[in-house]
């Protein structure tokens, strides 16, 4: 059996590095969790996790946002 074609050695490589970088990103999405991110004055910015009253009233009224700009 002949070894194999040098362009077979770079794509095998290609498609190893893409395979990972798929399950990276599928392992980075499950861990990921939702937050608000707020913006104030003087470059300041506050998250908030959706299980504060605080993160609570801004994901509402993100969604409200979202319904009427999707009309």
């Amino acid at each position: 059996m002949s070894p194999p074609k040098p362009h077979r050695l770079l794509l095998d490589r290609v498609s190893s590095y893409a395979d990972e970088a798929g399950a990276y990103v599928r392992r980075r999405r499950m861990t990921r969790k939702p937050f608000a991110r707020v913006g104030y004055v003087g470059d300041r910015s506050a998250a908030y996790e959706p299980e504060t009253e605080e993160g609570r009233r801004l994901f509402l009224a993100a969604s409200q946002l979202i319904d009427v700009a999707s009309r």
